[in-house]
């Protein structure tokens, strides 16, 4: 038998870990039901992500006869994080509710819909520059006189890769908006750390798929845009410098 002392350790986190282990549960059944939905529909997911880029001139090409199974696999898997993943935070949220003070549970919640919008903004940027960099592509394949192979399972995942991250990458406006708020990290930091926060962004531009500088240039100029922006409204407008 354990110690009354452990006992009572036990008895005090058991409601957490069984409330833990219900959003849990609940999140896992959901995503393999979107996902075994994505899995079954994966040729419209396909066509529609290839109709948005409208490669016309562009051999789209299977490289394997198993390809259109990962496909299908990779299909469904993007489906259950793009539906869970907003489920992922809202349950967090819930969870953390009785330890944050009102003014921090409030603050959280006036910056979720901006989250989304910010993701949804970056993840369509990315896609746009994957759909610049694709036009580019044939547009030299055409003036080369050189023809052009594009395996679909690499294209495809390049293209979510970029627009993916991109979107993650957006949310930096709202992380340092909260740090100010909650007094974490105050207003000076950011401005001293200007050069850091823009070699940080370079670097992530350069790690990501698209290899040419316009495209990199592309992808850096909204970064530095969003860091410049975030400081003039906490200055102007939330007056974090006053915090």
């Amino acid at each position: 038998m354990p110690p009354a002392a452990e006992v009572d350790q036990i008895d005090k986190y058991l409601p957490f870990l069984v409330e833990i282990r219900r959003r849990l549960l609940f999140l896992l059944s959901l995503f393999l039901v979107t996902t075994t939905l994505g899995f079954i529909y994966y040729e419209r997911i396909i066509k529609f992500v290839l109709g948005i880029f409208k490669l016309k001139g562009v051999n789209i090409v299977f490289t394997s006869p198993f390809q259109f199974f990962s496909l299908a696999i990779n299909s469904a898997i993007l489906v259950g994080i793009i539906v869970v993943f907003p489920l992922i935070i809202i349950q967090v949220l819930s969870f953390l509710k009785p330890a944050l003070t009102k003014k921090e549970y409030r603050l959280i919640v006036l910056l979720l819909p901006l989250c989304l919008i910010l993701f949804v903004l970056g993840f369509a940027f990315g896609v746009y520059v994957m759909k610049y960099v694709l036009a580019i592509f044939y547009q030299k394949s055409v003036e080369l006189n050189i023809g052009n192979l594009l395996d679909i399972e690499l294209l495809l995942s390049k293209i979510v890769l970029t627009a993916i991250l991109m979107g993650i990458m957006f949310q930096f406006p709202i992380v340092m908006t909260i740090l100010m708020r909650l007094k974490i990290i105050n207003f000076k930091f950011f401005i001293s750390q200007r050069p850091v926060a823009y070699l940080i962004g370079l670097i992530f531009v350069l790690l990501l798929p698209p290899t040419d500088l316009l495209s990199d240039a592309l992808l850096f100029l909204p970064l530095v845009l969003l860091f410049e922006f975030t400081l003039i409204l906490n200055k102007l407008v939330l007056k974090s410098h006053l915090l």
